[in-house]
């Protein structure tokens, strides 16, 4: 099941326009999922928002894909995810952080979502958008935070129209270029590192700093996110 999910991811050029002459307006509805899971369940900060957007970009300017209608689906779907782990955060937060085993909701990833909002304040919603992992955790710890509503709400619709219709933008734009479309699992990949960049400029800044090896555990945590 794993293996066939990543072939999928790999080779969503292929396989999209497959599923959109086979089953059409399905294929709507599984990009809906993919995007909505990204940004709604705090367990599955894997999934590829920033690939799968730039390839139904590349895919709606070839008419696979009706582009407006996929522009609004989408960020519909980002704007609801955000606001589901919102909540998620807000209600369930503080029991799913004590019964947290590392495997799935890891605790450094919260704590350096909670720095970033620290730094950022509530453009974080915006800003983390752009940043794989911490694009996930950043509603949750803003619900867990008790973050208003209001304010959340209007930096998640203004976070998740940008971060649509800027990656779907590039696809339609760009995605059918020549240097592209022959090199076109190339200039995914390029997506994805370019989406991994702040992780590993983050790695390399903590390689930098061996003495700040203080381990956070959970009490810590709740502490911090409690404020």
């Amino acid at each position: 099941m794993l293996e066939k999910f990543l072939d999928f991811i790999i080779h969503l050029d292929k396989y999209l326009p497959q599923l959109a002459n086979q089953y059409g307006p399905i294929t709507y509805l599984i990009l809906f999922l993919i995007i909505f899971l990204e940004t709604g369940v705090v367990f599955t900060p894997f999934l590829p928002g920033d690939s799968l957007l730039f390839i139904t970009g590349t895919l709606a300017s070839t008419n696979f894909l009706n582009v407006f209608f996929i522009l609004a689906l989408l960020s519909i779907a980002a704007i609801l995810g955000d606001t589901c782990n919102y909540w998620i955060g807000r209600t369930f937060g503080k029991k799913l952080i004590k019964k947290a085993d590392g495997k799935f909701l890891k605790k450094e990833h919260l704590i350096k979502t909670h720095l970033f909002f620290e730094k950022h304040g509530g453009k974080t919603i915006i800003l983390a958008r752009f940043v794989p992992i911490v694009r996930t955790f950043a509603p949750f710890v803003a619900g867990v935070s008790k973050m208003s509503y209001r304010w959340f709400l209007m930096f998640n619709v203004i976070g998740g129209i940008l971060w649509v219709f800027i990656f779907v933008g590039l696809g339609y734009f760009f995605g059918n270029l020549p240097i592209i479309k022959n090199n076109f699992h190339l200039s995914v990949g390029i997506i994805i590192f370019l989406s991994l960049i702040p992780m590993i400029i983050e790695w390399i800044n903590h390689k930098r700093k061996p003495k700040i090896k203080e381990k956070i555990d959970f009490k810590k945590l709740e502490k911090i996110l409690a404020q």
